[in-house]
C-alpha cells in the first residue's frame, strides 16, 4: 500500500498532498496552520500528514521552486528523506515536516493551506551485498533519529 493520511493527533480534516496537474511528478504538501519563520532561523512546519510506503521505497521531500526566490526559504538539509519505517513511529506517528531556513532579514509568514513543499515517491535499489547496521532496531522519530 502507498498512501497519504492524516496523523492521529489531529481531529480536523486537512488537505492531503495533491499533484497540481496530471503531468506533475511531485505531490504538493500544505501548511496546517499559520506560522511565522523568523529571519535567519530554522523552523519546522508540520503538515499533519504521514505516508505509508512499502519497503524499498522512499518519499523524497523537496522545496518548491518559488520558495527561495519569492520567500527566501531553503530546506535546511537540501532534501528530506522519509523512510518506509518512519510511518506510525512511536514518537510522532510519522508526521512529515519541512524544515526551512529563512535567509532573509525579515520574518516570513506562511498561511494555513499554503503549499510549502513537494514530495516524490521513489523505488530504491539495494546493492547485492546490502548490510543493515541495526536489523532489530526500531525507528524513534525523525530528524537524526537513527544516530550518528
Amino acid at each position: 500500500m502507498v498512501k497519504f493520511e492524516r496523523v492521529k493527533r489531529l481531529e480536523e480534516e486537512i488537505k492531503l498532498p495533491t499533484r497540481a496537474t496530471s503531468g506533475s511528478a511531485g505531490y504538493d504538501f500544505y501548511a496546517i496552520e499559520d506560522i511565522e519563520l523568523p529571519a535567519g532561523e530554522l523552523t519546522r512546519i508540520p503538515t499533519g500528514v504521514k505516508c505509508e510506503i512499502r519497503p524499498f521505497m522512499v518519499l523524497i521531500l523537496a522545496n518548491r521552486s518559488s520558495n527561495p526566490s519569492r520567500k527566501n526559504l531553503v530546506l535546511s538539509n537540501g532534501i528530506g528523506v522519509i523512510d518506509s519505517d518512519y510511518y506510525n513511529n512511536a514518537v510522532n506517528d510519522g508526521e512529515i515536516m519541512f524544515e526551512f531556513y529563512n535567509t532573509s532579514e525579515k520574518a516570513v509568514e506562511i498561511k494555513k493551506g499554503e503549499k510549502i513543499g513537494q514530495g516524490f515517491i521513489v523505488h530504491i535499489i539495494r546493492v547485492e551485498n546490502d548490510e543493515v547496521e541495526s536489523p532489530d532496531a526500531e525507528r524513534a522519530g525523525g530528524f537524526g533519529s537513527t544516530g550518528k
